[in-house]
């Protein structure tokens, strides 16, 4: 009786047979495929400071096939060249000479290197300047007084916006201007009641290179036109076992519990995303969707609110490409992704899924429509053609800003 061949050889036969024969071993090449460095960005404006200079682009339209890591832009006038770095539009170039014209550009890199510069752009620092965005006579007169007759609200809705030289100034109620949930209810046992508001926010913001958080305690993020503050974040905490969390003060742990986005816990809040706090102050978590439905602007950039450092911040929608008023309209996506795996120590994910806490979230920068970690970039709205710094309400995380960009 013939032996039949073992398993390792009979698979080797098989193999070599499909590949042609016994006549020879065969190598297969297969075509790996690799990432090339990126385009260009697109520089939008420059804006002159008091030695130096705050460059906003757009995104390399070809990344090249990686995520692109970073950027560099370089400013030259002669000999004279300085460089500066970051993640995201805009980049602040320092140490220029003022009253000297430089020509700057802009590179991107990804893992495959760094691509080529963009075309240059000039800017002449002067001493005394500062990178600024100017909003006068944009929602100046902003004026609204009526009662709302919901049944969690029967009171009159004041809010009254002018401007005054250097300021933006609000006075308001803090009522709601649109249908709201019930107040109280099983998950938030608060009553809307009235609030005194007066605020103040600059006419020409300036842009910085740091970011300052803010919410709660901390303070106020901005108010809706209406005069309803926004306040993202939450008070809610648990601890690291999860077997004790509370949605509001006193802390329980480090861990900070997400409003929305999330089913582990129930803040009570209504189709606007918004809820009571104890002294009666009605607040947005998210896009406060009744202000925009009664706005009535459908899928158009759409301002609703001021930041506390005086920029504006739209609902929703946005530009393809952030410098082009005739690229498409788009929803715009934050930078945050929720994490592959959960933080040590967190609380086990079969009693809370991921997305129940604020950590469970990172910043990658490039991802989603490329917004900043204060959710915002530089770029053109119907009431700033020539550009502007602005943030955005998105869908997702973080819904509503939790930090700014200007100077405060």
């Amino acid at each position: 009786m013939q032996n039949l061949p073992t398993l390792p050889v009979l698979l080797l036969t098989i193999f070599l047979v499909a590949c042609g024969g016994g006549g020879g071993s065969q190598t297969i090449e297969i075509p790996e495929t690799t990432a090339s460095a990126p385009g260009a960005p697109t520089i939008g404006t420059i804006t002159e400071g008091d030695a130096s200079a705050s460059i906003a682009f757009s995104a390399p339209t070809d990344n090249g096939g990686a995520a692109i890591s970073g950027y560099e832009a370089t400013c030259t006038a002669g000999s004279d060249s300085q460089t500066a770095t970051g993640t995201e539009s805009p980049i602040a170039v320092t140490d220029l000479t003022n009253d000297t014209t430089y020509e700057c550009s802009v590179t991107a890199t990804n893992s495959a290197g760094t691509g080529v510069a963009s075309a240059t752009v000039s800017v002449t620092p002067t001493a005394g300047s500062s990178t600024t965005n100017s909003t006068a006579g944009v929602e100046c007169m902003y004026s609204y007084a009526a009662f709302n007759d919901s049944p969690s609200v029967n009171k009159t809705s004041i809010a009254d916006w002018i401007c005054d030289g250097s300021r933006r100034i609000l006075t308001a109620n803090g009522i709601p201007d649109h249908d709201v949930g019930t107040f109280p209810n099983s998950h938030n046992p608060n009553t809307i009641s009235e609030q005194s508001i007066s605020e103040e926010f600059a006419i020409e913001p300036v842009l910085t290179t740091n970011s300052t958080e803010l919410g709660g305690p901390r303070g106020v993020i901005g108010y809706v036109l209406n005069g309803v503050k926004i306040d993202a974040g939450t008070a809610g905490s648990c601890n690291d076992s999860g077997s004790s969390c509370s949605l509001a003060p006193p802390m329980q742990g480090s861990w900070s519990i997400e409003a929305l986005g999330q089913s582990s816990f129930n803040f009570g809040d209504d189709e606007n995303h918004a809820h009571v706090q104890p002294g009666g102050a009605y607040h947005y978590h998210g896009i406060p969707e009744g202000f925009v439905d009664k706005l009535e602007k459908g899928t158009e950039m759409t301002l609703v609110a001021w930041a506390a450092d005086g920029f504006p911040i739209y609902a929703r929608y946005g530009y393809q490409d952030a410098m082009d008023a005739s690229s498409a309209i788009l929803i715009i996506e934050s930078s945050y992704l929720l994490k592959s795996s959960p933080d040590a120590n967190r609380p086990s994910i079969s009693d809370y899924a991921m997305g129940a806490f604020t950590q469970d979230y990172e910043y990658v920068a490039g991802s989603g429509s490329n917004l900043d970690e204060c959710n915002g970039r530089t770029g053109v709205t119907p009431e700033f053609p020539e550009g502007i710094y602005h943030y955005y309400a998105t869908n997702g995380f973080p819904f509503l800003q939790r930090c700014v960009k200007g100077a405060l």
